[in-house]
């Protein structure tokens, strides 16, 4: 049985990997969770689940949860530096990565300094810190397995293989909602329509990432650390029925692929039980039924948050995390309706532009261009509402 924590239990990626851990119980022990300030669900799962850590992202909410769970045999924690106590809890092997944005760096580097295995289904701390992530993988043994249906199928599509045959990795997007909006259409699109996306059940954050391509530009710069291939060697191709979950094509021409129906709980599970597969009960995936699959290159005209991931990789240091800051708080202030669509990737851009990045030497590197970015971005935002 392997002892795992998540973190970001109440999320949509927690919830499905508490399915996983429901479903089969003689293979997964939950000793730990955390949650940003669902203290409710939290309480839940707290009950079902009976970990013996937790911790939410304010005091107040987890002093609230204290006081409900008297009659349970958890320790409530609070703040990050409660959730990074949780990530490297001594009970622990594996820790399951899903909080949102960059709260989920400092807990995922505690957590791979106290050398836990990692599931690693929030993107951002790769993107604000992936040479310093994999360095400190690499002292303390610790293996990052993706849970990003994406980078989960180039994994799978690598195994047994050579990395130096590798040609280059091609990364699938459904291309999301808007896809077939022109750009004047997105100048108009509120966030009930952007939150509409076509295959998957997805929280808001990342949904409207998928409208804009950023999760794309932001996959592509995980890919690069994930998998250690230079960014002139990944590439992103739209495929609208998202059955091809991403291709890796090798110098001999062979291009290997990872299908399935889309269903998260299919990469979780790969990354939770490596090398074995859990026997899930998805229906079969009916390629006849199907009957096409179509592919179109990117249009970096109308989406050009994609090319800001790559114009990130190519500058380096805390560019990236500048980046996603950037992004973050545009998104925020979007789903408020206090800018526009096409204001995110603006936002974005102008952010990048006013940004001297620095080397990351540490973590504190990273989470100081964060904090600059956010400041800058929302200057920025201020300046649009006027």
């Amino acid at each position: 049985m392997k002892n795992i924590v998540i973190l970001g239990s109440t999320g949509s990626i927690g919830t499905n990997t508490l399915d996983i851990v429901a479903k089969f119980p003689d293979r997964f022990r939950v000793v730990g969770l955390t949650a940003g300030a669902n203290e409710k669900v939290l309480e839940e799962q707290v009950r079902a689940f009976k970990p013996a850590a937790v911790a939410l992202s304010s005091e107040e909410a987890a002093a609230r949860l204290r006081a409900r769970c008297r009659d349970l045999a958890v320790e409530v924690l609070s703040g990050e530096a409660g959730a990074a106590r949780v990530a490297a809890w001594p009970d622990a092997e594996m820790v399951v990565s899903a909080i949102v944005g960059a709260a989920g760096l400092v807990p995922t580097l505690a957590a791979i300094r106290a050398g836990k295995q990692v599931a690693l289904a929030n993107k951002e701390p790769m993107v604000m810190a992936g040479p310093l992530m994999q360095e400190e993988a690499r002292k303390r043994g610790v293996r990052i397995f993706p849970v990003d249906s994406e980078h989960s199928a180039i994994f799978q599509s690598m195994e047994g293989h050579r990395r130096e045959d590798i040609r280059r990795l091609i990364l699938t997007a459904s291309g999301g909602p808007l896809w077939e909006l022109s750009r004047e259409e997105m100048r108009h699109v509120k966030p009930e329509q952007a939150l509409r996306h076509p295959n998957w059940k997805m929280g808001a954050k990342i949904t409207i990432d998928s409208a804009t391509l950023m999760n794309k530009g932001l996959e592509v710069v995980e890919a690069r650390w994930l998998f250690d291939i230079p960014a002139s060697r990944i590439e992103v191709l739209i495929h609208r029925e998202s059955i091809i979950h991403s291709l890796v094509e090798y110098r001999d021409g062979s291009v290997l692929a990872q299908l399935g129906l889309p269903d998260m709980r299919t990469p979780i599970s790969y990354a939770m039980d490596y090398p074995a597969r859990v026997p899930l009960d998805p229906p079969p995936l009916d390629l006849a039924a199907i009957g096409r699959l179509t592919f179109h290159r990117p249009d970096h005209e109308r989406f050009p948050c994609l090319a800001l991931g790559y114009r990130a990789l190519e500058v380096g240091g805390t560019m990236a995390a500048a980046l996603n800051a950037a992004n973050e708080v545009a998104v925020a202030a979007y789903l408020k309706e206090r800018i526009g669509f096409l204001d995110i990737p603006e936002t974005i851009r102008r952010t990048m532009d006013a940004h001297r990045p620095r080397e990351i030497a540490a973590v504190e590197d990273a989470l100081e261009a964060d904090r600059w970015a956010r400041e800058q971005a929302e200057a920025l935002i201020r300046g649009m509402e006027r």
